[in-house]
């Protein structure tokens, strides 16, 4: 792997237990990748009922942490990709997405899906972000 680093998985703290082959987070020098996050606390229970906006709130509050783990913030996600279950749920997820990222403004793709990993999840969203120097 010329040119990136080491390549680490990490397992964050207070992100429940993956129930797949997969990692919530991978840093590879200093990218850092961001598996897809959902509305479940620690305990894998979804946070926000039926409100997309309560949803979306909980999601970036796990990205919060698994960007944290590897040592990066909001400020540094380059890319986002949101999975909606309801499309018009878009202006709704974007409510949170101004609170967590305030004036920094992630590259993003939207797209609109027929299910998530639990049928009351309404959103997901993975993320790339880049380490500063």
């Amino acid at each position: 792997m010329h040119g990136i680093g080491r390549r680490e998985e990490i397992r964050v703290p207070g992100m429940p237990e993956p129930i797949s082959h997969f990692t919530n987070v991978v840093r590879a020098g200093r990218l850092v990748f961001v598996s897809g996050c959902v509305a479940s606390d620690g305990q894998g229970r979804t946070v926000g009922g039926n409100d997309a906006t309560a949803q979306a709130r909980q999601v970036h509050e796990n990205l919060k942490r698994c960007l944290a783990a590897a040592g990066a913030t909001f400020a540094d996600v380059c890319k986002v990709t949101v999975f909606l279950k309801n499309i018009a749920d878009r202006e709704k997820v974007n409510i949170a997405r101004k609170e967590y990222f305030g004036p920094h403004r992630p590259a993003s793709t939207l797209v609109e899906i027929s299910r998530l990993v639990r049928d009351d999840l309404l959103v997901e969203i993975e993320a790339v972000a880049v380490l500063p120097e």
